[in-house]
C-alpha cells in the first residue's frame, strides 16, 4: 500500500506530505485546486514521462517521494535484485526533476525511469486519462483470467513443459547449424586424434618424468655424495655418530650425578639415533643409484613429444588431454549425426506430446472460467447502471504448420504454435448498448462508462488481481444519483482487496470514504499554492455537504450528509 506521497516544487504545491491508510482514500476538492496535480505527482513516481515545466516557479527541482508498504511482491524484489537495489521493509520510490534533467531511485538507489515502470507496474495501477491502466492492455487479460480461475499450478506445469520443448528444440536446431561444420572439421579432429593418440600422454606424466630425468642426469653427483655424507656421519675415522656415541656415554655418567643432566643426555640419545638413521639412508639410496643413459635418453624422447603436443595444442599437458577428450567428443558427433538427429526428433515428439496435453487441458479450463467471468461482470455492470452490457471473453489461436502443439480433431490433425503461458490469446470485448456489436475492450470511449467499466472489472477480479494499490481519478464522470450510490458501494467493497485511492466530486461517493482529504488552493505571499489535509468526522460531514449544496453548507444539508455517512457504515458493516 502506499503510505506517504511527499511533493515538493511541484506546479501549484509547494511542499505537502500526505499520509494515506487502507481501505477507500476519497480525495474531494474544487475544480481547479489541484486534485489532478496531485494525480500527476503521483504520476512521476510510476515512472511516467516528466516535463521540465512542472518545476514550480522560482525553485531548483521538483521532488516527489512515495513510500510503499508491504512491497514485498516476489516480482518486485526480482527486479531489485536484478538491478543491484537492496530491497527493504518499505520502498521509496523517489522522483528528481529539473530544468534541463530527471532523475529517478529506488531505495535511496540511483535507478532509471524504465525500472521505476517496470517496478511501480506491479504495485499500483492508476485509473485517469491515460491508457495506460492494467485492464486496458490486452496483454494482461490471459494472466487475469488464468489467476481468476485459480489456474496457476496448471499454467505452471505447461510452462515447464514448454520450457522443455523449447531447450531440445534449441539443442537439434544448434546441432543441424553445425552439421556442415562438424562435417568439414571430422578429418581435421582425426588426425589430432592419431597425433596425441600416438603419443598417449597421461595425466601427471610429464611431473614424473621431469623428476626421474633430474636424478639420471645427476646420479654421479648423487652416488659421490652420499657416498661421502655416510663416510663422514658413520664410517670415517672421526665420524659423527662415533663422537656422539661418546658425548652421549659421558653425559649418560653426569646425569647419574645430577639429575640436571637427564634432559641433555635424552637430546644426545636421539641425536645419535638420528644421524644412525640418516646415515642408513644414505646407505641405502647410494646402492640404489642407477647409472641407465638408455632410460634417460628415453625420457628425454618422451618429454619431448610431450613438448611438441603441448606447443600445437594449448601450452601444457592439461590442455592437451582436455583438447583430445572436446575433439574426441565432436568426431563422434559427426560420426554419428544423423542418429543423434533422430534421438533428439524422438525426445522432442514425446515433449510435445506431453505439451499438447497440457496446453489443450489449460484452454479447457480457461474456457470454463472465462464464462463464469462473462456473467458475473454483466450482473456487476447492470448493479452500476448498464443493464444492456454484453461482455466476451475471445480466444484465439495461431495455426502453424511446425507448431508444437498437436491436437486432434476427429480424423485430422492440426497444429498450433505454442506460446510460454499456453495457446491462446485472449481479448475482452464489451458492449454498453442494445444492438451494438462487442468491440475490444481497449477501444471503449473515455468517459462514465469506461469508468464503471474498469470498477466492475476489478470489482470481479479483485480477489486475484495482483496489484495492492489502484488509483481512480474522477472516476465519478457522467454519473449521478443511484448509479452513483452503487458506484460508491462497489469501490467501498473494492476497497476490502486493495487500497483504494480516488478523486470524486460526488457525495455518494465521498460519504463511503474509510479516510477523506481535501485539496485546497490558496494564495500566501502573492504565490498560489495547492496544500491537502485529512478530515475528521465533523469535517468530513461538512466536506460532504458542500458537494451536496455548494459553498453555503446548510443545516439540512449536513444532516443529509451525516445520515449519508451512517447508512454508509451500515451497509460496509
Amino acid at each position: 500500500m502506499l503510505r506517504s506521497l511527499y511533493v515538493r516544487d511541484y506546479a501549484l504545491i509547494e511542499e505537502l506530505d500526505v499520509e494515506f491508510a487502507s481501505g477507500l482514500n476519497i480525495i474531494t476538492g474544487e475544480t481547479g485546486a489541484g486534485k489532478s496535480i496531485l494525480i500527476g505527482a503521483l504520476n512521476m513516481i510510476i515512472g511516467e514521462r516528466a516535463s521540465t515545466d512542472v518545476v514550480r516557479s522560482g525553485a531548483k527541482k521538483a521532488v516527489i517521494e512515495g513510500i510503499f508498504d508491504e512491497a514485498d511482491v516476489p516480482e518486485v524484489i526480482e527486479l531489485l535484485e536484478e538491478n543491484a537495489i537492496e530491497p527493504r521493509d518499505h520502498l521509496f520510490m523517489r522522483r528528481e526533476i529539473t530544468g534541463s534533467y530527471s532523475r529517478a531511485f529506488i531505495n535511496d538507489t540511483p535507478a532509471t525511469v524504465q525500472l521505476m515502470r517496470e517496478v511501480a507496474a506491479h504495485l499500483i495501477d492508476l485509473h485517469g486519462q491515460h491508457e495506460h491502466q492494467s485492464l486496458l492492455r490486452t496483454e494482461t487479460h490471459l494472466g487475469l483470467l488464468d489467476n481468476f480461475g485459480g489456474l496457476e499450478g496448471l499454467r505452471e506445469s505447461y510452462r515447464e513443459a514448454y520450457k522443455a520443448v523449447a531447450a531440445l528444440v534449441d539443442e537439434r536446431d544448434d546441432l543441424v547449424a553445425r552439421e556442415r561444420e562438424l562435417t568439414q572439421q571430422k578429418e581435421l579432429y582425426g588426425f589430432q586424434m592419431e597425433e596425441i593418440d600416438a603419443v598417449n600422454p597421461q595425466e601427471g606424466e610429464e611431473d614424473n618424468l621431469t623428476a626421474e630425468r633430474r636424478v639420471l642426469e645427476n646420479a654421479e653427483r648423487l652416488y659421490s655424495a652420499t657416498a661421502e655424507l655416510h663416510e663422514m656421519l658413520y664410517e670415517g675415522d672421526r665420524a659423527v655418530h662415533d663422537t656422539l656415541v661418546q658425548a652421549r656415554n659421558e653425559m649418560r655418567e653426569l646425569a647419574r650425578i645430577d639429575e640436571a643432566f637427564d634432559d641433555s643426555f635424552s637430546e644426545l640419545k636421539s641425536a645419535q639415533i638420528m644421524v644412525s638413521e640418516i646415515a642408513n639412508f644414505l646407505q641405502d639410496y647410494n646402492a640404489r643409484i642407477e647409472f641407465n643413459p638408455e632410460r634417460l635418453e628415453r625420457i628425454r624422447e618422451r618429454l619431448s613429444e610431450i613438448d611438441r603436443l603441448k606447443r600445437k595444442y594449448g601450452g601444457t599437458l592439461e590442455a592437451v588431454l582436455a583438447h583430445r577428450q572436446e575433439i574426441g567428443e565432436q568426431f563422434a558427433l559427426a560420426s554419428n549425426f544423423e542418429e543423434a538427429i533422430e534421438r533428439l526428433n524422438e525426445e522432442i515428439e514425446g515433449a510435445q506430446n506431453e505439451l499438447s496435453e497440457l496446453a489443450a487441458r489449460l484452454s479447457a479450463k480457461r474456457h470454463e472460467v472465462a464464462q463464469r467471468i462473462e456473467q458475473a461482470i454483466v450482473a456487476e455492470l447492470a448493479t452500476l447502471g448498464m443493464p444492456d452490457s454484453q461482455f466476451d471473453v475471445r480466444f484465439t489461436q495461431a495455426e502453424k504448420t511446425d507448431g508444437w502443439i498437436r491436437l486432434t480433431e476427429g480424423s485430422d490433425e492440426h497444429r498450433y504454435e505454442a506460446f510460454s503461458d499456453g495457446m491462446d490469446r485472449v481479448e475482452f470485448f464489451i458492449s454498453t448498448n442494445v444492438g451494438e456489436e462487442p468491440k475490444p475492450l481497449k477501444k471503449v470511449a473515455s468517459g462514465g462508462e469506461v469508468s464503471r467499466i474498469m470498477l466492475a472489472l476489478k470489482t470481479i477480479l479483485a480477489k486475484s488481481e495482483r496489484l495492492p494499490i489502484l488509483v481512480f481519478d474522477e472516476i465519478d464522470t457522467g454519473i449521478s444519483g443511484a448509479i452513483a450510490n452503487r458506484v460508491g458501494q462497489s469501490m467501498h467493497d473494492l476497497a476490502s482487496y486493495h487500497q483504494i485511492i480516488a478523486i470524486t466530486h460526488l457525495p455518494q461517493i465521498a460519504a463511503l470514504a474509510d479516510q477523506h482529504y481535501v485539496v485546497e488552493k490558496m494564495v500566501e505571499g502573492e504565490r498560489t499554492k495547492t496544500q491537502i489535509q485529512q478530515l475528521s468526522a465533523e469535517e468530513r460531514a461538512v466536506q460532504v455537504a458542500s458537494l451536496m449544496s455548494g459553498h453555503d453548507v446548510t443545516d439540512a444539508a449536513l444532516e443529509s450528509a451525516r445520515q449519508m455517512m451512517e447508512d454508509g457504515t451500515r451497509d460496509t458493516a
